[in-house]
């Protein structure tokens, strides 16, 4: 019985004692997994994005920022370890059929899906079987208990220098292939090199990351083709080479629809990429055709209504190159579909595989989430990236950033100092419509504290939401504020 609302010692020794147990099946079955260029860890966690409620996901994004990937795994590890802990609790007859059970759930969770992964099986069966056999045979005191954490956190980190070391010889072999031929360089907007302040183009390895995978696919290049089908009169199969022949360059921002006011799930790039225009002139739709699907190697697919695709009215893009170089791994190598002005969680897959041309039967992953059903537009947005004084301390405060407007343009950015009159801003010179536009400004300050706002204006007369709205459902409202000393 407890004492005082606690636990009885041996049970928690019992339960630290399963819970190293845990950690160390956890290890060797991640280790396996990894050993065959799999992932035990990101099956899971792809499991989890798939099927946990939205608001639980929506908080997980605003919370975790840029390290959602990192905390998803963390997540699935400490889920696991947990429920090692909670087998002593249950009859001895039943630990064997409990350990047993999450083998075959963990092998099945790697195995379904069009992304099935038997490296990620073998890994949950090693794992049921490591499990097994430590709670049979449980660590004997404190030194058995630190001799399992310490294996299974060492054979978890060898898991993870082996998938990370085969990321990067992948990404090396996609970053060779030469693609692109001569590219464009990009010019000056007139603002220089302002301390703090965006370039023009984000670099690719600073450019954000968001999908529902914890780790991108390795796909080989010289297998991969796209296939575009469905309501079709002409089939095709298309090698990357067959797509570089057509493709042209294009600047244009991409955001996230969890891009807050202020945050960096944005990034302008110079992206390759065919029309998709002609790809469609090639393909030629059936007339019951309304939605272009695109689908990616996992079977995750985004549509898009096809109208005003193939008409142009919306340009969009069969990304296959940006920034002068082809995509990366995580920025959906070999391809992806891009229209700007789209948000991306609507723009189109990453790692596509395939283009499909269906009626308004098709079902999209977000929208059975509870997203609505059509693409959510990127509305004006203006981030400060900048605001400093002065060496003299005079009160004279430099205040610059970015905006954007896709796919008009921005027509002006504004800032106003503590609730006076927006005032104007100097902008850099237009890259394109579909890009992000640079600004800057001086103001004048008396001494203390300010709060500093600034809102875009785009080409169309769409001005910067000024309410908070948070993401979910139809995309971020409210202005960037920050707080400055004088």
């Amino acid at each position: 019985m407890s004492v005082n609302g606690q636990m009885p010692v041996g049970r928690n020794k019992r339960l630290l004692g399963a819970a190293a147990v845990g950690l160390g099946a956890l290890g060797a079955g991640e280790l396996v997994a990894a050993a065959r260029g799999g992932s035990l860890l990101d099956g899971i966690g792809r499991l989890a994005a798939d099927y946990a409620p939205i608001p639980v996901v929506e908080e997980m994004v605003a919370r975790s920022g840029r390290y959602d990937k990192e905390m998803t795994r963390l997540g699935v590890a400490l889920g696991a370890v947990t429920a090692a802990a909670g087998m002593p609790l249950l009859p001895n007859r039943l630990r064997t059929p409990a350990a047993v059970a999450f083998g075959a759930a963990t092998a099945a969770v790697s195995l379904r899906g069009a992304n099935r992964s038997l490296a990620g099986a073998l890994g949950g069966v090693a794992a049921a079987a490591v499990l097994r056999s430590g709670l049979r045979h449980r660590p004997a005191g404190p030194a058995g208990e630190l001799l399992w954490a310490a294996a299974g956190t060492g054979l978890l980190a060898a898991a993870e220098t082996l998938v990370r070391r085969a990321d990067r010889r992948y990404r090396e072999r996609v970053r060779r292939i030469d693609l692109l031929g001569a590219h464009a360089p990009v010019p000056e907007d007139g603002l220089g090199a302002e301390p703090g302040l965006s370039p023009l183009i984000t670099k690719a390895g600073r450019f954000y990351v968001a999908d529902v995978n914890s780790r991108p696919p390795r796909i080989d290049p010289a297998q991969w083709r796209l296939s575009i089908g469905g309501q079709v009169a002409h089939r095709l199969r298309l090698s990357l080479a067959d797509l570089a022949d057509q493709a042209v360059e294009f600047d244009a921002v991409m955001v996230c629809v969890h891009n807050t006011a202020g945050a960096h799930r944005c990034g302008n790039a110079r992206w390759f990429g065919v029309p998709l225009t002609a790809l469609l002139d090639h393909a030629v739709p059936e007339s019951g055709a309304t939605r272009l699907v695109t689908r990616a190697v996992d079977g995750y697919t985004i549509s898009l209504p096809l109208a005003p695709l193939r008409t142009g009215e919306w340009p969009g893009y069969l990304v296959i190159g940006m920034n002068g170089e082809p995509l990366a791994p995580e920025h959906g190598f070999p391809a992806r579909v891009f229209v700007p002005g789209i948000y991306g969680q609507y723009t189109g897959v990453k790692w596509l595989t395939e283009l499909e041309l269906a009626d308004d039967s098709h079902v999209d992953y977000w929208c059975k989430r509870g997203w609505p059903t059509e693409p959510l537009w990127v509305r004006p947005q203006a981030r400060i990236d900048v605001a400093t004084g002065d060496a003299a301390g005079s009160g004279k405060f430099t205040v610059a950033g970015v905006a954007w407007a896709p796919p008009h343009g921005v027509s002006g950015v504004e800032i106003r100092v503590d609730d006076t009159d927006w005032l104007p801003v100097e902008l850099g010179a237009e890259l394109a419509p579909a890009a992000w536009r640079r600004w800057r400004t001086v103001v004048d300050l008396p001494a203390g504290a300010h709060t500093i706002q600034a809102r875009a204006i785009g080409r169309s007369g769409d001005v910067q939401d000024a309410g908070h709205r948070p993401p979910f459902p139809i995309g971020p409202g409210g202005l960037h504020t920050i707080t400055v000393t004088a």
